[in-house]
């Protein structure tokens, strides 16, 4: 799901955790990911919805910013034929054919309602907190649980072949379209073409739009069906067509890789056939909850400081349970909502869940919504509440006072990495505070004084 997946369109949800929520390098959605998850769905026996209690991605309902002038919109309408006799020329010398181009674009014209999207985006702080409560709420867990119940035999049959765990698939599925309930109705062509049009990302657009018609040619779909998010993700799961192209699989064996139609089974086995391609290790956990002694030492801390089982158990590091810390490969302590939060052992897997969306936040979410829908329990710590993320202009601005005290070196792009996480530890360490490198308002507030 990624040679697409994540993105960038310019926005981000920015949660309590210190990574950000922009695109590592490939990912099945590029368009737009900053936390997924739509919505918490109740679903009937039948999986149809009767409720949603609320979004997780919040730029695709509430926008926060003053929309597009109608100047604005009736000019790009009227540019329009023009960009796409350029791009017909362009897409035609790559391999799509007149009928496959004309077939596509009939009807299709500027949709001011993306073109508004994707202007007004907001950036969003939230602590991991709030983030959890919608992405393992309970409901989800229940719904979860019921559709994996209900797709049991192609879920198992889908773990036999690619050896990723069936509740991973099932929680990614969860989290990206509520288990099917809210795919997108956007027919993704029109979407696609108006934000090419558009300009802001023209390059990366044209790029999907030729990759949408060369799924229309191989007759995987026809236009009108092909439909999904208003930034072009698709489907159950929502690829990107770049990333369809690149892993969807026709795991039925009908002829075709169909993400899109009420049965799943396609859409979760190309979710599966994606993270076993970005290197998913076949019986190891994404993480487990663990405890740290009081004398731990906090620059051990961070995603790509990786120890062996034994390293971590002289360090006194111990299950949330009081077990001994299971022994799945090299391993790191990650603290996403710093030391007051919960602590976690990751593994290899956290990155490969990582591929799909950057955010921590969201591999957490989909990581524990996995072990709940198998039937595990919650996390044994409180996660603080008033740990909310920073803004990009608050982490742009915390780099800077690091860097004016000569604790950092380099860009000060908000981008908060080992080296700002590591000048963070020593701004703690000399003001007496837990050097647990999280980038939080009260860090930013002394640093300010």
């Amino acid at each position: 799901m990624r040679h697409a997946f994540f993105s960038t369109l310019a926005v981000s949800l920015v949660l309590a955790t210190s990574a950000i929520a922009l695109a590592p390098t490939a990912s099945p959605r590029p368009d737009m990911r900053p936390i997924a998850g739509i919505a918490n769905v109740t679903l009937s026996s039948q999986g149809s919805p009767l409720a949603v209690s609320q979004s997780l991605r919040p730029m695709i309902r509430g926008l926060r910013a003053a929309p597009v002038s109608d100047a604005r919109l009736s000019a790009a309408a009227l540019g329009f034929a023009d960009w796409k006799h350029g791009f017909r020329d362009k897409a035609l010398a790559q391999g799509i054919r007149p009928d496959t181009f004309d077939t596509a674009f009939s009807g299709v014209t500027v949709i001011n309602r993306v073109i508004n999207n994707d202007n007004t985006q907001a950036e969003f702080s939230r602590s991991l907190a709030d983030y959890l409560d919608g992405a393992v709420s309970d409901a989800r867990i229940n719904n979860g649980r019921a559709a994996f119940a209900r797709h049991r035999d192609a879920l198992t049959q889908i773990e036999r072949r690619y050896g990723v765990d069936a509740e991973v698939v099932a929680a990614i599925w969860g989290l990206e379209s509520a288990y099917g309930a809210l795919r997108g109705k956007t027919e993704i062509i029109s979407a696609m073409a108006t934000l090419a049009y558009e300009g802001r990302r023209r390059d990366f657009f044209e790029a999907e739009l030729i990759a949408a018609m060369r799924i229309l040619q191989a007759g995987d779909i026809s236009a009108r069906q092909m439909t999904g998010s208003w930034a072009g993700a698709m489907g159950h799961t929502q690829f990107m067509p770049t990333s369809y192209l690149a892993y969807a699989v026709d795991f039925d064996g009908d002829g075709r890789r169909d993400i899109w139609s009420d049965n799943p089974v396609d859409a979760l086995a190309s979710t599966a056939a994606y993270l076993r391609e970005h290197g998913w290790v076949t019986g190891q956990p994404w993480g487990v909850e663990v405890v740290l002694p009081p004398s731990f030492d906090y620059t051990l801390a961070g995603k790509h400081t990786k120890r062996g089982a034994g390293f971590w158990r002289r360090q006194g590091v111990r299950l949330a349970d009081g077990g001994q810390i299971p022994d799945h490969g090299q391993a790191a302590i990650l603290l996403p909502a710093g030391h007051r939060g919960a602590a976690l052992m990751i593994f290899d897997n956290f990155h490969v869940i990582a591929r799909y969306n950057a955010s921590d936040a969201y591999v957490i979410g989909i990581g524990h919504l996995a072990d709940r829908i198998a039937g595990g329990a919650p996390f044994r710590a409180t996660w603080p509440r008033d740990a909310r993320g920073l803004s990009r202009a608050e982490r742009q601005e915390l780099q800077g006072h690091l860097a004016a005290r000569g604790l950092l070196s380099g860009t000060v792009d908000g981008i908060i990495g080992s080296q700002t996480a590591d000048a963070l530890r020593k701004f703690q360490t000399s003001v007496g505070l837990v050097p647990d490198g999280f980038a939080s308002v009260d860090v930013l507030e002394r640093l300010r004084r």
